[in-house]
């Protein structure tokens, strides 16, 4: 087991809001071998006692923390993670709180190794882009930024056979410029699943190791828009949460520029909608538009808005009719597979929500002994067993 740094372990309970007595309680630690409980605490704070997988399992759960951040090189400083750049809605409560925190912290916790570990890799080089922006800066601008980094060209996007099978391609463009793309919307299980309007995206400013979160529980068809959102704070070299309305400056920049980079103005004029057009033919309209183009109806719904071509309370209704289209059809397709008892297997679900090339990093920096394989199993979120069957899929089925 890798040495786990004693500083973590005091962070932990103290941004816990708990004292040394307080812990040991919790924790259930008892005396013994000539120790009082609180003495043992201490000498595993001060790195004087290893402490076991068990006792850092009870610290996770007691100090709601992930497993993954006691393998951290360091404590993160004082607003590491980031900002919040949400409009969230009315009735978000405590829970919502608890599991973005415990989410952000796990994905901080990945990187952190990853970025420990390629810091001593003297062939990574720094990338330039990240935070080479700015919120002031044309908006063709920065579509030319975006263009000369991922050199992605649209209509290979709307080739694709379908909005699974874009996103997929405009990840690859993303990851091939050296960001990692994940999928996660929940902790683990759909217990714990994160609501969009709490959570969509979250972006890791790094010029090492940036990391983009996207949250999985979303329209499939959304995906790609999030993505782009999300690089373009990467690109403001800003480390934040997104989600709810885009109320805030930056986010409607962000949003303005993802929309016209999956959905260019000169390509919005096609589709004949204006105000007077009945509510059924814009529901008719733009479901099509957006199927054709493997986009999200509720982005062409909010860029006729942006483009004052419908009303706010228009585009409310219509985003809200959109989600409403979106949660029936998953809630089918879910008892679809159930019923069949049918679905890709658990290493296939793995790296479709890891990406290939952050597997691939995990395995490479194993090959070459920076990332033990305790460490490389906290970083892809599963046991060391298994990691190897994980290799297995990617390079036989990839």
């Amino acid at each position: 087991m890798p040495k786990v740094n004693q500083k973590i372990l005091i962070w932990a309970r103290e941004s816990a809001g708990m004292t040394v007595d307080d812990a040991v309680m919790k924790l259930g630690i008892h005396d013994s071998h000539g120790l009082s409980a609180k003495e043992k605490l201490m000498a595993l704070e001060k790195g004087k006692i290893e402490p076991t997988r068990n006792m850092l399992v009870k610290m996770g759960k007691q100090y709601r923390r992930p497993l993954l951040t006691f393998y951290m090189s360091a404590p993160p400083k004082k607003g590491d993670r980031g900002k919040d750049f949400r409009t969230l809605p009315s009735d978000y409560s405590k829970l919502d709180d608890f599991l973005i925190d415990t989410l952000i912290r796990d994905v901080q916790a990945r990187q952190s190794l990853i970025r420990s570990a390629m810091e001593d890799d003297e062939e990574v080089e720094p990338l330039n882009y990240i935070g080479s922006i700015s919120i002031k800066d044309d908006l063709q601008k920065v579509l030319n930024v975006i263009n000369d980094i991922l050199k992605f060209n649209i209509d290979e996007f709307r080739k694709k056979s379908n909005v699974s099978e874009a996103f997929a391609a405009l990840r690859n463009h993303v990851q091939k410029a050296g960001i990692y793309v994940l999928l996660i919307g929940n902790l683990g299980s759909h217990h714990t699943s994160i609501d969009v309007d709490i959570f969509r995206g979250f972006a890791l400013a790094d010029n090492l190791a940036p990391f983009i979160i996207i949250n999985d529980q979303d329209s499939h068809s959304a995906w790609s828009f999030t993505l782009i959102h999300e690089f373009v704070h990467l690109l403001l070299g800003q480390t934040g949460i997104s989600g709810g309305r885009p109320e805030k400056a930056i986010e409607a920049f962000c949003d303005r520029v993802a929309g016209e980079y999956l959905l260019p103005s000169e390509e919005l004029n096609k589709l004949t909608i204006d105000k007077s057009s009945s509510f059924d033919d814009k529901i008719l309209l733009i479901s099509q538009f957006a199927k054709d183009r493997n986009i999200s109806s509720s982005m062409v719904s909010y860029r006729l808005y942006q483009t004052n071509r419908i009303e706010f309370d228009v585009w409310f209704s219509l985003h809200n009719l959109f989600r409403r289209l979106w949660l029936d059809e998953r809630t089918k397709l879910k008892k679809i597979a159930r019923s069949k008892n049918s679905g890709p297997s658990y290493y296939v679900i793995k790296k479709h929500r890891l990406g290939t090339p952050f597997i691939k990093l995990v395995r490479n920096m194993m090959d070459t002994g920076s990332l033990p394989t305790s460490k490389a199993g906290k970083v892809l979120g599963i046991k060391p067993k298994n990691i190897q069957s994980l290799f297995d899929t990617i390079f036989t089925v990839a």
